[in-house]
């Protein structure tokens, strides 16, 4: 299964959650928000959420200010 992932290609083995996809890249922490197809993506629905083959996912870190 091919991804994108912040602009550079990835391959999985197996299709994951995003929540199992972060742990496995070890991304998984406060603060980070993300994107699949341009669509955000509520850390609430991470866990059941399904990676897709062709996503394209963006993942950054959020970061407050004014």
């Amino acid at each position: 299964m091919k991804i994108r992932l912040n602009d550079q290609p990835l391959e999985l083995a197996q299709p994951l959650s995003v929540a199992a996809l972060l742990t496995q890249l070890e991304r998984h922490q406060p603060g980070t928000a993300l994107a699949i197809n341009q669509t955000i993506i509520p850390r609430a629905d991470w866990a059941d959420h399904q990676v897709q083959d062709g996503d394209d996912i963006l993942l950054f870190q959020a970061i407050a200010g004014g």
